[in-house]
C-alpha cells in the first residue's frame, strides 16, 4: 500500500522536530515538506501545538500535579513530555530526563536500564535511555494520530535521523525504540545529510552554486553533540552528483556545554555578593542559562542582558527567589574565547595526561571544548580508498572545503557561524586557497526533520539523491564441501555480497545460490574486502583468493536455532546496504526465517 505521507523527524538531543511532505504529487509539483506542531503540554492544564518538542521527560511525584492536569487530549498516561517537562524540571531537576540521546550513544553502559535521571533520589524510578526515546516518539505518533485520523501513523513511510558517528548499538536501540511506540519499519538517515537535503530542497538552483570539484563541509553543532561530515561534488554521465566522503567521530559537546559554561559564569558571580547555590539549584540555573542565551543571540535581538530566577532554599525573605542577569558580552565571550577559539590548522584537542581514578558514571563528554580544534583534526584526517580523490586537500594534507553548511540549534548565532568561517577561512589562506563560501540555509532548528521528509521524497524518484556507494567490493566466505584432508583445511571461496559502489539504502538478492547456515551452535563467519577488483559481480563465486582480497575480522556468533534442533539450515542469502553505512548479510530459510549479520562499510574519519 502506497502511503500518504512521508514523515521526517528529527530524534534531537535538546529538542525532535517533525516534517511531512505528500508522498505522491501532480505533475511539476515541487517536493516540499511542511513542518508539523506537535501538540503538549505546556502549562498544567494547558495544551498547545509548538514547532519543537522539547527532548526532556519528567517523572512526576504524586502531588506535582493535580488531577488531569498532566495528561493530553489522547490519553494514555505516562511521563510529561515537553514544554512542561523541561519547564517542571528545572524548578525539580532529581526528576527531570535530559540528553536520553547522548546516552543512548554512550557504549560505557547498559543502554538498556534504568539510568535516568543520574542522580534521581530514592523512590523515583530511573528509565533507560531507550525508554526515554521511546516516549519522546509515541508521543510524536499520537499527536500525528491526533491531528490527521484519516491518515494512521502506521499507514506512513517513516525517517527518523541520528547522528553521523552513531555506533551499531545506538542504531539498533532506536529502532528498538520506534518499534515499542508503534512505528511502522522506520528508516535511519545520518542528520548531517538530512540539513544537506533540506538545502537542496529549499534551493532548485543548487547546481548553479556548487560545481564540480567542490567540497562541502557540515559542521552540526546540537545540544548535545558536534558533528562534521565532507560530502564532495563530482560528475558521472555529465551529471552533477552528491558523494558523501568522509564522516567525523561522535564528540559529546555542543549546546548544553555551553549553557553550562554560562551557568558556573553566574554561580562565580552570585559566589562574590555570598550566594552559595547547591547542586540543584545549579542545575536550573544551567537550565534556565539555555533560554536566556537564546533570547540574547536571537537573530535581530537587541537585549543586552537578560533575567534568571531560580528559586532559593527553604521559605521565607532568606529563602526567596535568586535574580542574577546573564549579559550578551558574557555570553559572546564564553562561546567565541571558551568554544570557538583561534586554532591552528595543525591543533589537536587536548587530553588530560591522567584521570581521575574514581568518578561518577556519567557521559564521556569531550575533554575539550574547543570545537575549532576539533575540526582541525577532522580535516586532517589521512583519506583512503576510493573516496580519497573526491577530497580537495592542500600542501600539507589538509581538507580544503569550498563551501560550509552550518546545522544546529548553536549555529544559529550569527557569532558562532561568523567565527568558525573566520578560523576556516585563516587555514585556507595559508593552503593557498580561496576562502570556503558558507550555503545559506534556513530555520536551522528544522533542518534535519525537513531534509528526512525530503530524502523519502528522493527515495521515490521526487529529488536528488547523496550518493553513498561502498568504496570497497565485499564477500561472504564459503566453505567447500569436500572430504577431510588430514592436516588441511576445507578450502575456502568467496562470494561476491557487495559489489564496488552499491548504493546506500539498496538490496541485492541471491535466490539462485543456496547454502547451508550453522544455527545453534558456534560458528566463524568470514568477511573480505578489495579496494581493487571494481568489477566482481554481486554473487559471483571467487574459487581461489588472491593477495588483492583482504580479509576482515572473523565474527563469532551462535545464531539461534529457533526450533529447527540445531545443525545445518538451508538458505539463500539477501544483502542491504543501509542509510547509514551498514552492511547486513540476511540468512533466510524456505519456510520464511530470517537471521542477520552486520558491520559498518562505511569509511570514518576520526576513528
Amino acid at each position: 500500500m502506497t502511503p500518504e505521507y512521508v514523515i521526517g523527524i528529527d530524534l534531537g538531543t535538546t529538542n525532535c522536530g517533525v516534517a511531512f511532505a505528500r508522498a505522491e504529487a501532480g505533475d511539476g509539483e515541487p517536493a516540499r515538506a511542511e513542518i508539523f506542531a506537535i501538540e503538549q503540554l505546556v502549562n498544567p492544564g494547558e495544551v498547545r501545538a509548538e514547532a519543537l518538542l522539547p527532548s526532556f521527560l519528567y517523572l512526576a511525584g504524586e502531588n506535582d500535579f493535580a488531577p488531569g492536569a498532566a495528561e493530553m487530549p489522547w490519553g494514555g498516561g505516562g511521563p510529561v513530555v515537553g514544554v512542561l517537562a523541561r519547564k517542571r524540571g528545572a524548578e525539580s531537576p532529581l526528576r527531570l530526563v535530559g540528553s536520553a540521546k547522548s546516552w543512548l550513544s554512550y557504549s560505557g553502559v547498559d543502554r538498556t536500564s534504568g539510568l535516568l535521571p543520574v542522580n534521581a533520589p530514592e523512590g523515583v524510578e530511573r528509565i533507560s535511555p531507550v525508554r526515554a526515546s521511546r516516549h519522546y516518539l509515541e508521543h510524536i505518533r499520537q499527536a500525528w494520530e491526533a491531528a490527521h485520523p484519516e491518515a494512521p501513523f502506521a499507514k506512513q513511510q517513516v525517517l527518523v535521523t541520528v547522528p553521523a558517528s552513531f555506533d551499531a548499538v545506538a542504531r539498533e536501540l532506536t529502532l528498538e525504540a520506534a518499534k515499542e511506540a508503534g512505528y511502522p519499519e522506520v528508516i535511519l538517515l545520518e542528520e548531517p545529510q538530512a540539513a544537506f537535503y533540506a538545502w537542496i530542497e529549499r534551493h532548485a538552483d543548487w547546481r548553479e552554486r556548487v560545481g564540480v570539484g567542490d567540497l562541502i563541509l557540515v559542521v552540526d553543532i546540537g545540544g548535545g553533540t558536534t558533528d562534521f561530515t565532507l560530502i564532495a561534488v563530482t560528475e558521472e554521465a555529465g551529471e552533477l552528483r552528491l558523494e558523501r566522503v568522509a564522516v567525523g567521530e561522535h564528540i559529546l559537546l555542543g549546546g548544553d556545554n555551553v549553557d553550562l559554561a554560562l551557568a558556573r559564569h553566574l554561580e562565580q558571580e552570585l559566589s562574590a555578593k555570598g550566594v552559595k547555590l547547591d547542586g540543584a539549584q545549579l542545575y536550573a540555573l544551567w537550565q534556565q542559562c539555555r533560554g536566556a542565551k537564546e533570547e540574547l543571540l536571537e537573530e535581530g535581538s537587541k537585549k543586552s542582558e537578560q533575567a534568571v530566577t531560580i528559586l532559593g532554599r527553604g521559605s521565607g525573605l532568606v529563602g526567596g527567589t535568586i535574580r542574577a542577569k546573564l549579559k550578551r558580552d558574557d555570553v559572546e565571550r564564553v562561546l567565541g574565547e571558551g568554544f570557538l577559539p583561534e586554532a591552528e590548522s595543525t591543533a589537536e584537542p587536548a587530553r588530560r595526561k591522567a584521570r581521575a581514578g574514581l568518578a561518577e558514571i556519567g557521559l564521556p563528554y569531550a575533554e575539550d571544548a574547543g570545537v575549532t580544534r576539533h575540526l582541525a583534526r577532522f580535516l586532517r584526517q589521512p583519506g583512503g580508498g576510493a573516496k580519497a580523490a573526491a577530497v580537495r586537500r592542500g600542501p600539507t594534507g589538509l581538507a580544503c572545503p569550498t563551501h560550509v553548511l552550518f546545522n544546529g540549534g548553536v549555529m544559529r548565532a550569527g557569532l558562532a557561524r561568523e567565527r568558525l568561517l573566520k578560523t576556516l577561512n585563516g587555514w585556507l589562506k595559508q593552503e593557498g586557497f580561496q576562502e570556503a563560501r558558507a550555503l545559506e540555509g534556513e530555520d536551522l532548528m528544522h533542518a534535519v526533520s525537513r531534509g528526512a521528509a525530503y530524502y523519502g521524497l528522493a527515495r521515490r524518484g521526487r529529488g536528488v539523491r547523496i550518493r553513498g556507494g561502498v568504496a570497497r567490493t565485499y564477500y561472504v566466505g564459503i566453505e567447500s564441501s569436500m572430504p577431510a584432508v588430514p592436516g588441511m583445511a576445507a578450502p575456502l571461496k568467496a562470494m561476491t555480497v557487495a559489489p564496488f559502489g552499491m548504493e546506500e539504502g539498496t538490496s541485492l538478492k541471491f535466490p539462485e545460490r543456496r547454502f547451508g547456515l550453522a544455527v545453534g551452535e558456534p560458528a566463524e563467519f568470514r568477511f573480505f574486502q578489495s579496494a581493487t577488483r571494481k568489477k566482481d559481480a554481486a554473487g559471483e563465486l571467487i574459487e581461489e583468493l588472491g593477495s588483492d582480497i583482504e580479509e576482515l575480522a572473523p565474527m563469532e556468533v551462535q545464531l539461534p536455532a529457533e526450533g529447527s534442533g540445531g545443525g545445518f539450515v538451508p538458505v539463500t542469502l539477501e544483502t542491504v546496504v543501509t542509510e547509514t553505512g551498514v552492511l547486513q548479510l540476511w540468512c533466510v530459510a524456505g519456510d520464511g526465517r530470517r537471521w542477520k549479520l552486520e558491520f559498518n562499510v562505511r569509511e570514518t574519519a576520526g576513528r
